[in-house]
């Protein structure tokens, strides 16, 4: 579903190494054709699950061993009765959107993905948006405080969740600026072991020779964490445009994989090279391609030799520290309302 972003500026005490991300995704179907539980939701910290909920166990269960570790029972239970009210609004919502489309049978979802990113400098980013059968439905623009749509069948609910009576885009605006970022950071500091680990690529080059031209193709792999920067340069100046889409996929270990490729006619003269730039180095990693493998067999692994970045900022450790520690009392004073939980309030129905 397309994002439609909320870009604000939060200056916080502790400091975070990269980017992280705190993100929910609901699922409501019609039925259980192909298996799935009448509601679930599935919360992550960066890639990594944390919290799922299931209708058919009715339970909100930790999906991290670091999150089980550091809250109870009772949070467990709170965060499952807030999920129990988002359950029956979701099974309504769906049949609602149901009936606006006409549709009296067959299989149907209705979702919703929000979330906030807390970014290296200090900036964030929060979203939310809803979707019907896999295609947007309805989506917040935070900068005019209103939810936005183009489908037909969604105006009705455009019309309620902007009027004054229920006002949802700013309780929701309020969550993601607020509620959301305090979560994120709560949770990093219960996962910081694993959640700011750093792991350098492996990098290695290839061509493929055709007739009339020469395929590049980088492949960065086994890096962690998710972001990264490949591409190919000509002559150490020039980027060379990429036909394929740069897709990150994940690894089984946890780390992560991508293949760049470009497609080039070589003149005498020209120089090609992979550039690498990774939150693990400290300087850019630079591969250059030797020239054409006239056997057209994969050159080899060249493994990138570089320096991993171990930045130990005190200032960051202290306040994950402090933070943990003062949060503690602190949060179990305030939250018992569901305006504290770490879920969305999301009990208004389409």
């Amino acid at each position: 579903m397309r994002l439609v972003p909320l870009l604000l500026t939060l200056w916080v005490s502790a400091v975070y190494s990269g980017s992280h991300s705190l993100r929910y995704y609901y699922l409501a179907v019609s039925d259980q054709s192909f298996g799935l539980p009448d509601f679930s939701r599935v919360g992550f910290v960066d890639d990594i699950p944390i919290a799922r909920y299931r209708s058919d166990t009715g339970r909100n269960e930790p999906a991290a061993q670091w999150m089980k570790e550091n809250e109870g029972p009772e949070y467990w239970e709170r965060q499952t009765q807030v999920l129990k009210g988002h359950e029956a609004t979701f099974k309504y919502n769906v049949k609602t959107v149901m009936d606006r489309f006409n549709q009296t049978s067959g299989t149907h979802s209705f979702q919703r993905m929000y979330g906030c990113e807390l970014r290296e400098d200090n900036s964030v980013r929060g979203y939310s948006q809803y979707g019907y059968d896999g295609r947007e439905f309805i989506a917040l623009d935070t900068e005019r405080s209103v939810y936005v749509t183009t489908v037909r069948e969604a105006q009705l609910t455009e019309q309620k969740w902007n009027s004054p009576e229920v006002n949802k885009p700013e309780i929701d605006k309020n969550y993601l600026q607020n509620i959301c970022i305090e979560w994120l950071k709560k949770y990093l500091s219960y996962g910081q072991a694993e959640l700011e680990r750093r792991v350098h690529p492996h990098v290695r080059i290839s061509d493929h020779q055709s007739d009339d031209a020469t395929e590049l193709r980088c492949h960065a792999y086994g890096f962690y964490p998710r972001e990264i920067d490949v591409k190919w340069v000509k002559n150490g100046r020039a980027d060379v445009h990429s036909e394929a889409a740069k897709e990150i996929l994940p690894n089984p270990d946890g780390s992560y994989q991508l293949r760049v490729t470009a497609e080039i006619t070589p003149s005498e003269g020209d120089s090609y090279a992979c550039h690498v730039e990774h939150s693990s180095l400290k300087e850019k990693l630079i591969v250059v391609w030797p020239g054409p493998n006239k056997d057209g067999n994969n050159m080899g692994i060249i493994i990138a030799i570089a320096v991993v970045a171990v930045v130990v900022i005190v200032a960051a450790v202290v306040g994950f520290v402090i933070y943990k520690k003062r949060d503690k009392k602190a949060y179990k004073k305030t939250a018992s309302s569901e305006t504290a939980s770490n879920e969305s309030a999301d009990s208004v129905k389409a």
